[in-house]
């Protein structure tokens, strides 16, 4: 008998994504701005669900749908589309699906390089309220899984610890703290992550450092393997476990949109962890997926999976890259399967 735990275990708040790409400028107060593309796609705890999900990894998926038409396109591209197992997720009676809008503001247009979780690249507005059950309530006593993908808050989940005591290997990230406060009490919940993957300027914030690197340092001594995403400077990472320590460079990427890159990143990373890579192939790969991410509208819908690597790996004539990334050969498997489906979008 194989092992039929879930590969990657979620939980967190979906949304309804509705992404406008193309603006000229930031709209004023007053002003209309007609747009050059338009994509929907589920968004939220579903971008770190679709991208695993894609890698072909068991992914389940706890979270809360509304009972209006975004909660039903949402539950339908999830569990009839991506494969992803939603038993533990729920549908709520007169409670609407939150929806977010999100302007591709032209920062994140034309050239740009895509390591990480990139900043300063777009607007959101967002109408939801809280959903009526929390995480804890949807995981109960947590199944069994190889890992689990959280976002750590302030507020420590009573279900992370039952699920690292079930021997679940953590791999968290963290959010941007409105507070301006970066409490290094939330790297108290560090003691029960395998990893940890915070973007450069979180790292930094949390750490009380001036650097990726210092604050790698920093994190290295709390868990056994950090990576500090740089966005257009690639990413840096420690592996206590193996005592490896890489950094790799981004890719030159032409961003259409960045919503999500960053959950991309993530569930690539632990997509090549799962495989056994050396840390630096972990990383490259990581960058790659996010970088090819944000080629597309929308967050989830915009995951590469085994497909869109396989198609960029031949269709590769760079050199350098083509030594860089020459590890893959190796890695995608021999049917990378069939093309992804990405957000529905217009223009066509």
């Amino acid at each position: 008998m194989g092992d039929e735990r879930p590969d990657v275990l979620l939980t967190g708040l979906l949304f309804y994504d509705l992404v406008l790409t193309g603006l000229g400028k930031p709209p004023t107060p007053g002003e209309e701005i007609w747009t050059e593309g338009m994509g929907v796609s589920p968004g939220g705890i579903a971008n770190l669900a679709v991208a695993a999900s894609r890698f072909g990894l068991r992914t389940s998926l706890a979270t809360v749908f509304g009972d209006d038409h975004y909660g039903a396109y949402c539950r339908e591209v999830l569990a009839d589309q991506e494969g992803i197992d939603l038993s533990l997720s729920r549908t709520a009676d007169g409670w609407h699906t939150p929806v977010t809008v999100s302007l591709a503001l032209p920062q994140a247009l034309g050239s740009a390089r895509a390591g990480g979780t990139p900043v300063h690249d777009r607007a959101l507005v967002t109408h939801g309220q809280e959903p009526p059950y929390s995480q804890d309530a949807l995981m109960g006593d947590p199944p069994e899984a190889r890992t689990a993908l959280v976002h750590i808050e302030a507020e420590p989940r009573a279900w992370l610890a039952k699920a690292a005591a079930n021997g679940t290997q953590i791999y968290a990230d963290v959010g941007w703290d409105p507070t301006q406060q970066w409490s290094t009490d939330l790297l108290d919940q560090l003691s029960l992550c395998h990893a940890f993957l915070p973007n450069e300027a979180e790292a930094m914030a949390y750490t009380r450092t001036d650097t990726a690197v210092a604050a790698l340092g920093t994190l290295s001594e709390l868990v056994p393997v950090a990576v500090v995403t740089r966005g257009g400077d690639g990413a840096v990472a420690v592996d206590q476990t193996t005592g490896e320590y890489a950094e790799v460079p981004a890719l030159d990427i032409d961003v259409l949109d960045a919503t999500g890159a960053g959950d991309v990143f993530g569930a690539s990373f632990v997509a090549a962890s799962l495989g056994g890579w050396p840390l630096e192939e972990r990383l490259r790969f990581a960058v790659l997926a996010a970088g090819l991410s944000v080629q597309r509208h929308g967050g989830a819908l915009a995951a590469p999976g085994w497909y869109g690597v396989h198609r960029w790996w031949h269709s590769l004539d760079d050199p350098e890259l083509r030594r860089a990334y020459g590890f893959l050969a190796d890695r995608i498997p021999a049917d990378p399967g069939p093309p992804v489906r990405y957000a529905p979008v217009t223009p066509q």
